[in-house]
Formats: C-alpha cells, structure tokens, sequence
C-alpha cells in the first residue's frame, strides 16, 4: 500500500515537471527530487532549532551524509544516523518557525516520527546543568487571556460561554508579585491576571474545521518506551579541559515540559511555572512541533539538554554563556543513543 501511494506521488510529479511553475509554487525539479527520496524513505525526521545545536551531529561519526533538499526557506539534509534513514532540518528560533519547518517536513516527506531535540532552560530544582531532560509532556504556555483590571477568578472570561476560552488550566496574578511596598496589607497591579489556555488542534484523523482543544500533548508512547532505556546514561561534564562541572550529567525522563516564545530567564517566573504544571525543561520549540505532529498523527518525543536555570542560578549572568555547547554535545549524544535503541527496540 506504501509502495502504490509513493508511485502514485511520483507519477504526478513527472506531470508537474512538464507544467509551467507557478507563483508560490515548488520548482519541478525541486518536486522531482522530493519523490524521488520518498521513494527511498521512509525517514526519521529530526527537527533541530538552530545551527549550534545542529553542528555536533553534523560532525559525529554516527551521521552520513546523503543530499540535500532545499526550498520554502529551509534546508532538509537526507542521510543515516547509526545506519537509520534519517531527514535533518533546522528550523530557526521560536514557536512559528518550528511549527512551519516541521508541518513542510510531514506534509513533502515520508516520514514515520519525528525527534527534536536542542537546549532548554530547566526549572526543576532536581535536575542540573548538562542533564538531558525528556518529558512525556509538552505544552504551549504561550496561548493567554489577559483578564481586565477588576476582575478576579470567578468572573467570566471575554468568549468564555463561546467555548473560546477556559479558566480550567489557572491563571498568574501579577499581583502577586509586587515587591518593594511597604505599609498596606495587600496589593495589587493594573496588569491583572493571564489565564493560560489550550491551543485549537485540528487532526487529520478528526474533521476538518470542527476545533479541538490540548494542552498537554503526550509524546509518542513507543518513542518514551524507548527513552525510558535510556535512563542514567552518563553524559560529559567538562566545557574543555579547564572547565568541568562538580558532577556527572545524566538523562533522565520526567512528567512535562512547555515552550513559548519567551527566553526564560527570570527567577520568579521559573519558579511559578514549574510549581504550577511540574515542568522540567523550558524552551520555545518544542511544543509546537509536538502540536504539529500531533495533528498530523505522527510519533514524536523531544531530547533537551540542559543549559542553564533559566534565571533560578547566579545573579551576574545567565549559565547558557557557558554552558551551551556542552548541552548541545549532551543532546546529540542522547539522540544517537535513542535511535541506536529505536532500531534495535522490539516494542
């Protein structure tokens, strides 16, 4: 059935390479070598946001490389990991451009999952620097309804009878943390209160303009199988050979993490954020590609290594200056160690 849907494809390229290109349209030639890749797949995609993160893959002698694919702003990069047919994609920093790079990855390629991993802040006060985190939760804490001045917790939402919004996910009240006032009992702030809500999801397995609403999107439930393996893999501490962490990074799996397209580095709010929804790694990517691949039912599972506390460390700098490309090291050591298990998994 796979075969006759890839033949399917690449006999309509071949009539598309005989028409005229169009604007906005993708080069025939461009179509022609999409198929014919497909035609070899299918892939593991492995989404990555930014070129230092990607670079030590680049460079491990577990990849070889095969072609390269570019159009719509983005390179697509075939190749092997560990002998695995993989597609490597950078996607650029924030939310948008990773939803976009990943859905341009499952809607031209045969792809059947999705890794994304990089660097995260970390707000949970038992893991450390180096450590590569990887939850079986993700979610969007980007999506807000601000609530006017005046009105508290038990006052409706603007669109709340709508269906729109919810109050069922809570709220932070900026009043809550107001320093430097002395003399009064309580106090408050005009900038009120931010609901947190779920995002629309529309599946492919659903119908197409009846919404849904998620918050916490699970990854894919073999691929935390498989990451559960890789429990307590010791990772490298040292930055070089004068610089090296006080102790032994390690993988571990853990409930959540949540993206938003905000550089966390602010003490209170890390603090707030990971007593509310028991968050481990923050970064601005992941839920979106796990949002996409959820829509497009596509297993997914992200690998984030820690660089820094997100503003819960020093008070002179934030710890990712320093530690960022042994994160990024710490990453890519735990996506190689990942397939090596997926391909040899009996799950």
């Amino acid at each position: 059935m796979a075969v006759a849907h890839w033949l399917v494809l690449f006999v309509t390229v071949n009539v598309l390479c005989n028409m005229r290109d169009v604007n906005g349209a993708l080069p025939a030639t461009t179509l022609e070598a999409i198929a014919k890749a497909n035609a070899n797949g299918p892939y593991i995609g492995i989404v990555i946001p930014n070129l230092f993160e990607m670079g030590p893959l680049l460079n491990s002698s577990s990849y070889s490389a095969a072609e390269i694919i570019d159009f719509s702003g983005r390179r697509f990069r075939l190749g092997t990991v560990e002998e695995r047919k993989v597609i490597l994609v950078m996607t650029g920093l924030s939310v948008i451009n990773a939803a976009i790079t990943t859905q341009l990855l499952l809607s031209f390629f045969n792809v059947e999952g999705v890794i994304h991993y990089g660097i995260a802040g970390n707000a949970n006060p038992d893991l450390h620097i180096g450590d590569v985190a990887i939850p079986q939760y993700w979610a969007h804490t980007g999506l807000w309804n601000w609530q006017r001045y005046g009105q508290g917790s038990e006052d409706e939402l603007a669109l709340e009878s709508n269906g729109d919004y919810t109050r069922t996910l809570g709220y932070l009240r900026f009043a809550n943390y107001t320093t430097n006032v002395t003399g009064c009992a309580s106090h408050d702030n005009l900038l009120n209160n931010i609901w947190y809500q779920p995002e629309e999801v529309f599946p492919v397995t659903g119908t197409p303009e009846e919404r849904q609403h998620e918050f916490w999107v699970p990854v894919g439930s073999t691929y935390f199988a498989v990451a559960k393996k890789l429990e307590g893999l010791k990772l490298e501490s040292c930055v070089n050979a004068t610089a090296c962490l006080n102790y032994t990074p390690s993988v571990s799996t853990v409930e959540r993490g949540v993206s938003a397209s905000i550089y966390l580095d602010n003490s209170a709010y890390r603090s707030f954020i990971y007593d509310k929804f028991n968050v481990s790694p923050v970064d601005m990517e992941s839920a979106s590609v796990a949002l996409i691949c959820y829509q497009q039912n596509t297993s997914f599972i992200a690998i984030r290594a820690l660089s820094d506390l997100a503003g819960g460390g020093s008070a002179e700098s934030n710890e990712a200056d320093t530690f960022v490309n042994l994160a990024s090291d710490n990453a890519v050591t735990v996506v190689v160690e990942f397939i090596k298990q997926l391909s040899s998994s009996t799950l």
